[in-house]
């Protein structure tokens, strides 16, 4: 059976040092829900078993126990080519996505050719309950429509997703910083007009100053933008 196989690769491909490494990476989940597997290697076995005629057992058997089996699953979502059937896979997976690395890795490559027809599920995604389907509408919104399917809206969107999770304000930091470096004209007024919250406003400020992709002037502005504490 297909979720046995699975599993006996992972194991087999198995690294203590690394499991290690990654469950100080990700604090939020115990260590024991990791086994330890490489991302090449992950990916590997990813690209192998998405032709296997039975993968659909694997992909219903939710929620995984280990994290790297959620990670198989991301990449096997990522190699499915067929748009509608990525589609109707990540509506059933993300909301047990439960850390920022299988969130962030998870990147369809079927979304490249297909972004009109992403857009509305993005715009939904982003105002769901569960942390990370919100963070995924966000960094997919980042790597899909800041340049030449850039949209304004999406902006605005953004902007007003409200939450008190780091993940998500990370996400919302993250996008921002990297809208001011490819769309910095029409960003820089969400910045001026403070229409993130705090954190996140200044967390979009330093990790674009810290970007090579943003201007000497243009970061000498922003620094002046930061907010303070009350």
């Amino acid at each position: 059976m297909v979720i046995e196989e699975i599993r006996t690769d992972l194991f087999t491909n198995q690294d203590i040092k690394y499991r290690d490494f990654q469950s100080q990476l990700i604090p939020n989940v115990a260590e024991d829900y990791f086994i330890g597997v490489r991302t090449p290697i992950l990916r590997k076995l990813a690209k192998h078993y998405v032709k296997q005629a039975d993968i659909s057992t694997f992909l219903a058997e939710l929620p995984h126990k280990y994290f790297d089996e959620n990670q198989m699953h991301a990449f096997i979502i990522s190699e499915i080519k067929d748009f509608e059937a990525c589609i109707r896979e990540l509506e059933i997976f993300l909301p047990y996505v439960d850390n920022w690395a299988t969130c962030d890795q998870m990147s369809p490559k079927c979304f490249k050719k297909n972004r009109k027809q992403l857009a509305p599920y993005l715009i939904k995604w982003i105002k769901a309950d569960d942390t990370y389907t919100v963070r995924f509408a966000i960094v997919t919104l980042m790597s899909h429509f800041l340049d030449e399917d850039f949209d304004e809206s999406y902006l605005k969107l953004v902007s007003e997703v409200k939450s008190d999770e780091y993940y998500i304000n990370m996400a919302i930091a993250w996008y921002f910083a990297t809208a001011l470096a490819k769309q910095y004209d029409k960003t820089l007024p969400y910045i001026e007009n403070k229409s993130l919250g705090m954190w996140a406003h200044n967390k979009a400020i330093q990790k674009a100053i810290e970007s090579y992709r943003v201007t000497e002037e243009h970061k000498l502005y922003l620094k002046s933008l930061k907010r303070k504490q009350n």
